[in-house]
Parts: C-alpha cells; structure tokens; sequence
C-alpha cells in the first residue's frame, strides 16, 4: 500500500514505515533511547531527503516516548525532578540547534554535516559501549560478578556549585550538570533527528552516576519534551516537517515502546547493552559506507 508524501515529495509503501515506527518504539522503550538514531539513517536509506527525515523522525519521537514515559511511571522509574532541569536544558539546547540547522540547510551542506556527525558519535558511543557490555558478558559467564562501579560523579560534575537533592535517584549534585547534558542533547536532537538518549543513558550512567533503575524512565521523559519542542521548531523554521510520514512512524511506535518496556524487564542488562551497542556501530558503519563507497553511476535522472 503506497501513501504520497507531501513534504519529501515521493510515494512509500506505507507497512515498511510503519513497521520500522515499530521496532523503533521496541527500542525506545527497551534501552530509553528515542531511536532517532535509527530511524534517521533508515529513512534516508529507504529514499528520504535527509532534511526531512530528521524533521519527521524528531515527531516520531514524541509519541513513542509518551508510551514509554507512561510505562516506566507505573513503575516508579522516573525521577520527575532530574527530568525537568534535563528538559530545561534541552529545550534552550533544541533552539539553538534549530538556528544551526536552518543555517546548514541555507547553506547547503546539511546532508553532509549530519552524516559525518552520525559516523562520529555512533562509532565512538558504540565502541565504549561495546567494550563495557563484552566485559560484563564474559565476567557472567566465567562466573565472577563484574565488579559494580563506584558511585562517585564525575570530577568535572562534583566541582560544579549549588547542589540539589534528587532523591529518586540517589544523588546530590549541582543541577548545572544535568542542565548542560540535556543542552547537548537538544542541539543533536535538532540537527540528526535524535532523541538524544544514545548519548543521554551512558552519560547519566557514566557521568552523573544515576541510579540504574531510573535512568530509562528519566531518559525518556526529557526526550518527550526536548522532541515535541524541536517539532514546533523544525515546524516554525525549516517547514521539513512531514505529518503523513510521521504518522505512519507513531502508528508503530507507541505500540513498540509499550513492548519494549516489557521486554526490558525479562532480559538481562548486560545483553541490552551489547544488543544496542551492536545495532549502534551497524548504523555507523552504513553511514560511513554511504559517505566513502563510490557509485556505479555519479548521476542519475529521476522523473518529476
């Protein structure tokens, strides 16, 4: 069944987008990512301009972090508090973004500019994800637990003034330090379409020391808002929103995240890790393929 899509201007079958809406909505809410770093380079791959891929993929987002959000608060894994000051900070970090994308598209180098940052944080996020998760497999299966890391923040977060009790997830620190995470995230969630939890989850791992059971639920709840502002941005400035492409993708996402966060709880950690992990360097490596591989043909001619 094929729908026209006004904005991307072609035609697409209209099961395939949604059954990638699904499996990325299983991702969202297995592992607290958004899935934007999937369903950007997919989009693209099936034939979407990039531009609004990343647009319509942020909208995406939105309804599939809903989902999960909801799931995840029935069971008690969101710290509300840490998630507004994440949201502070992304929605200033998604406007900042948005004047950095309009920019780029002026220019004409967006198509460039967001695979070259897809290979970069992919590949890097991958591999140190993909160390982490090898190193805790093999620890299970030779039998010696992996030794738990030790609860103390980063020494770039510890400096950091004015400290805030966020009870829910066991941590007292400066909230400059997750106000500047979720900036980071709100700029990439502009530019790449991202929710940005790729880099938010080992982030409030790794560097604020959150407590595990809330870092999903808490990931995914800054992403519900920093994705719904960056749509009203991309919407107001780049005009790249695609509503029938991003419907078809909800259609399938708020079911998947629903069932991603059931799968979440049957599976173990270490293995989430090394599943996303893989997924991650996979996408990395066809982006950098479709970057360095040369065509057959240099030109093509596609009828209007």
């Amino acid at each position: 069944m094929d729908l026209y899509l006004p904005i991307a201007g072609l035609s697409v079958n209209a099961l395939v987008i949604v059954a990638l809406g699904l499996g990325v909505g299983v991702l969202s809410g297995m592992f607290g990512v958004g899935g934007g770093f999937l369903t950007t380079p997919l989009l693209i791959f099936y034939g979407i301009p990039p531009a609004v891929a990343v647009a319509s993929s942020a909208t995406q987002i939105t309804g599939a972090s809903v989902s999960g959000v909801m799931a995840h608060m029935q069971r008690g894994g969101v710290d509300v508090k840490m998630g507004w000051v994440l949201v502070a900070g992304g929605a200033v970090g998604s406007v900042a973004g948005g004047y950095a994308f309009a920019a780029l598209q002026a220019s004409g180098q967006i198509d460039t500019v967001v695979a070259v940052l897809y290979v970069v944080l992919l590949g890097s996020i991958g591999l140190l994800m993909a160390k982490e998760a090898l190193g805790a497999v093999l620890a299970v299966r030779r039998g010696t637990a992996p030794s738990a890391p030790e609860r103390r923040h980063h020494p770039l977060v510890a400096v950091l003034p004015f400290r805030w009790r966020f009870n829910r997830s066991g941590l007292y620190i400066s909230p400059l330090a997750p106000f500047l995470l979720g900036l980071g995230t709100g700029v990439l969630t502009v530019l790449l379409g991202v929710g940005g939890g790729f880099v938010l989850v080992p982030a409030m791992i790794y560097g604020l020391r959150m407590s595990t059971r809330t870092v999903v639920g808490t990931s995914l709840f800054q992403i519900l808002f920093v994705t719904a502002a960056t749509t009203m941005v991309h919407a107001l400035t780049t005009q790249a929103v695609d509503i029938v492409l991003a419907v078809l993708l909800l259609i399938g996402s708020v079911t998947g995240a629903q069932l991603g966060a059931g799968f979440a709880m049957r599976i173990k950690p270490e293995y989430l890790r090394l599943a996303l992990a893989f997924m991650v360097l996979t996408v990395a490596l066809r982006m950098l393929l479709g970057l360095t591989w040369r065509p057959a043909e240099l030109y093509s001619v596609q009828p209007l």
